[in-house]
């Protein structure tokens, strides 16, 4: 990411069906990090808001809705950032 921006070296994007499923993507994140001592440097959102961010600073993890997911179109706005693997 680093020729595309400023901020981090990775950026994940994924999605979720559900509220149910946003928060157990969430949390399966931050519990199999945990135990490897690694903890988000900054937490935002809910998954009743359709949008759960979570920075490690090297690594921002984006949990989106899939209607959340289309509107801000972030694999658009990194376009030319190299991709590691996209599954959909």
């Amino acid at each position: 990411m680093r020729s595309a921006c400023s901020f981090t070296d990775y950026i994940v994007i994924c999605s979720g069906e559900s509220d149910r499923q946003l928060d157990a993507i969430h949390n399966e994140i931050l519990d199999t990090l945990r135990k490897e001592s690694v903890i988000p440097y900054r937490s935002e959102g809910r998954s009743e808001s359709g949008w759960i961010l979570l920075d490690y600073l090297s690594v921002v993890v984006h949990i989106f809705s899939r209607d959340m997911r289309s509107f801000y179109d972030l694999e658009n706005v990194y376009v030319k950032a190299p991709r590691l693997l996209s599954i959909q």
